[in-house]
């Protein structure tokens, strides 16, 4: 049977075909072995048998729980069981089934530990009871029976009735699915005596051989409740054991024994807190190693449990310690199991082999909200004093810099990285200067972004009301394959005494990491280190997104499909930006040849992987005829422009261009649609339709047309006879920007220091009260003074 089970899994390869073999297999495994794999075949040499106790490594990362093949998942019964105790909260068990079922259909090998058959049996019990009450009830009011019915009931007859009415219900859930089940009644003795002990494994073993999906319960009805204290070493075997308290200490137990690669413990609780999370100060710890047992204060257990916070923590290590990596989570929470998974930061993660040292993403939200009010504090001056610093940084190690980005453009040639991106993720002596340029911008015009005072009024005598600028608070910026993306935001956020973090493709490694060493380097000169720093850690972007506590605006700079997924995952924070950058370039009737060939060439060739290059053409139908239509396309072809044609123009070529398949689409390369207009209103009514919001430009010589298309084109950016690659930051004067949004609120098009603050109200009075207006003993004045 095991070399049946062997030859199944000769597919794997590397460390998943090494976690297989160091799988237990009827109480053995595989170790010490070396494996060759070829095309033809696969010899595994030195093999040893050796008895099933061992000490493997847990996962060091999430991302590795994708790999276990093995799980154990434990429900408690506050997971299973309804708020008042009696009965099974059946919808979210139903979801559970569901996970592990399909856990069992990708290959893993699930067993679950599972509470839940004394609340099912009090539920039916409490029934009968109450019916055979009922009579009694009606004779006496003052009888209290109904009301104490659940609680007067023996919790070993409750058991007895629970445990079969549970199987069922698994049974029809699991069937469902098409999973067989089977169902391990297990009390303490049978894990002191030696025999009983191997029998409970061989049977596991085989159930797991079968396919089918063990469920294994303590059996309550004929044993105490598993809360009573144990010693360490197990009574008759002098081997040190876990003492079987409750469930967690047993699926503890059973993951170490069974040789399980995860257990996720699921509770009513989100994970593991440095002390309870009602009280202030509660921090949750994502990932737990052993040392950090001293940082955790805990308080009461499950109202319908028998181990409370501290049982959990004792289990996972004693587990964590044999080999077993845990995850204690809520299991409350919509697709727990999957999620936990699929690599997502939910729950408590075990681990003593973490391999990543850097700070977590919480504590440096955390840090980003303190440096922000240290750089609030800082005066002006010193604030540009940090940028002008940076600024310097970027061309006295340029080589540095430069060094570091042809390892990223190295590596991301040799992946196959699309050639837009490989194109913003270039950088040159070029791209430094003009961005050192533009971070002295940024310095220069800081002296007035903070504290500025928008508004003054005097309310009444001596009652002085004023608004002033302050920073948004704490920002974090997505972005890909732009690592010049990174100083320019640095940049803003000290002018704006924003704290920020950062969060960068990993085409951008290295260059992200020696830009972001100058950015701490130029904070350091005012003692701000901490108020920015780069998310290092393998953190899913779906994770950052829930730290609405930690965050208060996201602002994604990368492809359409990265813009709209961060739109669509935030629901708590606002995101500031735009999902496409559909350009327009309408040549109108009356636009000068000259000047539409030179507009045209730089919109759509100076920068196409750019967010605001022409990607659609739209031409005046007069042209059609004339000698311009036929210029511009033999320049765009010259240029190695791909043209689409729109269905209008289609109709009127024999031989034309392929049909663009969308009149909706951001190429980002040299690459762009042509379709023909009646005129300008047909233009804007394009553009209306097909467009972004982004940018969209006319070319002609007819004021009036140019001013009303300048008008009614909603767009965040409308221009007048220049390029449409104007819509950016620095050539705005901004200095640089964060990104162009082409939102309705707060900011639109590219979006500099401004977009970056807010407004807070400062009222300053003597012994004003509300009362004495009311009383007419003071007068409102409302007059508006000036600002400065």
């Amino acid at each position: 049977m095991w070399y049946n089970s062997f030859l199944s899994c000769l597919s794997l390869k590397g460390s998943g075909l090494k976690r297989f073999l160091q799988r237990p297999q009827n109480g053995y495994y595989l170790r010490n072995f070396s494996v060759k794999v070829t095309s033809d075949d696969i010899n595994v040499d030195k093999r040893t048998l050796v008895s099933a106790e061992r000490k493997q490594r847990t996962f060091t990362d999430r991302s590795q729980l994708k790999y276990a093949r093995r799980l154990v998942v434990k429900l408690g019964s506050a997971v299973i069981t309804r708020e008042d105790g009696n009965g099974l909260a059946l919808g979210r068990l139903a979801s559970i089934v569901e996970q592990v079922a399909e856990c069992h259909h990708e290959g893993r090998e699930c067993i679950m530990v599972t509470s839940g058959a004394v609340a099912f049996g009090r539920q039916k019990l409490t029934q009968e009871l109450l019916m055979s009450l009922s009579m009694r009830e009606t004779l006496s009011p003052s009888d209290h029976t109904r009301e104490d019915a659940g609680s007067i009931l023996d919790p070993r007859a409750a058991a007895a009735v629970g445990q079969s009415e549970l199987m069922s219900m698994y049974d029809a859930m699991f069937s469902q699915y098409n999973v067989k089940i089977a169902q391990v009644l297990v009390t303490k003795p049978d894990f002191y005596n030696e025999e009983t002990r191997k029998n409970l494994y061989a049977t596991l073993s085989e159930l797991i051989s079968l396919n089918i999906v063990p469920i294994i319960n303590t059996n309550d009805a004929v044993s105490p409740p598993m809360y009573i204290h144990d010693d360490s070493v197990v009574p008759g075997t002098g081997k040190k054991g876990i003492g079987i308290k409750d469930n967690d200490s047993l699926s503890a137990l059973l993951a170490a024994e069974v040789q399980a690669d995860l257990l996720i413990m699921m509770s009513d609780v989100d994970g593991i807190y440095n002390k309870p999370p009602w009280e202030d100060g509660a921090r949750m710890i994502h990932t737990y190693t052993s040392k950090d047992r001293d940082q955790v204060q805990f308080g009461q257990k499950s109202k319908v449990g028998t181990g409370g916070m501290d049982s959990k923590v004792n289990a996972a290590t004693w587990a964590m310690a044999r080999g077993v990596s845990v995850v204690i989570c809520n299991g409350m929470q919509e697709k727990a199991i999957k999620t936990i998974i699929n690599g997502r930061k939910v729950g408590t993660f075990f681990t003593d082999h973490a391999t990543n040292s850097s700070t977590s993403v919480d504590v440096l939200a955390e840090n980003a909200r303190i440096g922000s009010r240290v750089l609030l504090q800082l005066s002006p001056s010193e604030r540009a004093s940090a940028i002008h610093t940076l600024s310097d940084l970027l061309i006295n190690k340029q080589d540095k810099i430069l060094e570091a980005n042809a390892k990223d453009l190295e590596e991301a040639t040799k992946s196959g990285l699309a050639k837009p991106l490989l194109n913003r993720l270039a950088l040159s002596e070029g791209k430094l200067k003009t961005l050192s340029i533009g971070l002295k911008q940024i310095a220069d015009s800081s002296y007035e972004n903070v504290g500025r005072v928008l508004r003054k009024t005097k309310l009444a005598e001596n009652l002085i009301l004023r608004q002033v600028t302050v920073p948004i608070g704490v920002l974090l910026v997505i972005f890909e394959s732009r690592p010049d993306s990174l100083p320019q935001v640095a940049a803003l956020a000290m002018a704006s005494a924003n704290g920020l973090l950062l969060k960068g493709g990993k085409e951008a490694a290295y260059s992200n990491k020696t830009l972001m060493e100058l950015v701490k380097e130029s904070l350091n000169t005012v003692g701000a280190a901490d108020a920015i720093s780069l998310v290092s850690t393998r953190e899913e972007i779906s994770d950052l997104l829930s730290m609405e506590k930690h965050i208060d605006l996201i602002i994604p700079r990368g492809s359409s499909d990265l813009v709209r997924s961060i739109q669509k995952q935030s629901q708590h924070i606002p995101v500031l930006g735009h999902a496409e950058g559909i350009c327009h370039v309408y040549i109108d009737k009356d636009a000068d040849p000259v000047k539409a060939l030179k507009i045209v060439k730089d919109s759509k060739c100076d920068y196409p992987a750019a967010c605001n290059a022409m990607e659609t053409l739209l031409v005046h139908e007069d042209h059609l005829s004339g000698s311009l239509f036929t210029d511009i396309c033999n320049m765009l072809k010259n240029e190695g422009v791909k043209i689409h044609a729109g269905p209008k123009l289609a109709s009127h070529l024999t031989f034309g261009p392929p049909p663009a398949r969308t009149m909706r689409h951001e190429y980002g390369a040299l690459e762009c649609c042509i379709e023909l207009v009646k005129d300008m209103e047909d233009a804007v009514e394009h553009i209306h339709r097909f467009g972004s919001s982004h940018t969209d430009v006319i070319v002609t010589e007819n004021d009036t047309t140019a001013k009303k298309f300048l008008g009614i084109v909603d767009s965040a950016c409308v221009f007048h006879n220049v390029s449409s690659r104007f819509a950016d930051g620095f050539r705005f004067g901004l200095g640089a920007e964060v990104g162009i949004s082409t939102a309705r609120i707060h900011a639109r098009g590219p979006v500099g220091v401004e977009g970056l603050l807010t407004t807070k109200w400062i009222l300053e009075g003597t012994d004003h009260t509300a009362a004495e207006f009311n009383e007419g003993k003071r007068n409102w004045l409302h007059e508006t003074l000036p600002v400065n």
